[in-house]
């Protein structure tokens, strides 16, 4: 959608918009999700059911999106850097001079992309995780706006609590890059030669 209505001469531009785009729909379905698993996995509640009555039952349905205007912060910087420089890094080396592309190398470029916006983008995981937890380990709440948590963290904890879980991150987008460029690069040319044989 966001490449019929941005310039066409301007292909940085439209993988930027779409990438937001999608990560901003995709968080009305993620965010849900997110909040449940957060608490789960901070022993908050015993099963997931259990977790999602007493969160609409105290908090409402806006309460599974605890966490909404925070992971769009987080989602939205990490596609700006993902998508681009995957975009960047696959034009310069997954090409020979034929012009014909690898997409193994293309899968690569994608992990690599992954990989360094996940780790520019970790603080900001890191007050997600924060936010949708809802307190701190003193009972102390957090409040749902992203720079006061960040400095928050900052201030309680200092800056090496702004990046923890940095490596599991990049490991794990790495290898999630990895997968999902390469059934994407896969796909894409699977389709266009499809395309061509018809």
């Amino acid at each position: 959608m966001a490449k019929h209505y941005l310039p066409s001469d301007k292909p940085m531009l439209n993988h930027m918009g779409a990438a937001c785009m999608g990560e901003v729909a995709a968080c009305l379905v993620r965010v849900p999700t997110e909040t449940v698993k957060q608490r789960l996995q901070a022993g908050m509640y015993n099963g997931m059911s259990n977790a999602m009555v007493d969160i609409l039952k105290k908090e409402g349905p806006l309460g599974l999106y605890t966490g909404y205007p925070v992971t769009v912060a987080r989602e939205i910087p990490f596609a700006l850097i993902q998508f681009p420089l995957w975009e960047a890094l696959k034009s310069k080396f997954a090409y020979d001079s034929d012009g014909k592309k690898s997409n193994g190398v293309a899968s690569l470029c994608g992990s690599v992309a992954g990989a360094f916006a996940a780790a520019v983008t970790t603080p900001l995981d890191v007050a997600k995780t924060r936010i949708m937890l809802g307190k701190d380990k003193h009972g102390v709440p957090y409040n749902s706006r992203v720079v006061s948590t960040l400095l928050r963290i900052h201030r309680d904890e200092g800056f090496k609590a702004l990046l923890s879980g940095l490596f599991p991150r990049v490991k794990i987008i790495g290898v999630g890059g990895l997968i999902f460029f390469g059934a994407y690069e896969h796909t894409d040319s699977f389709l266009k030669e499809r395309m061509v044989a018809v």
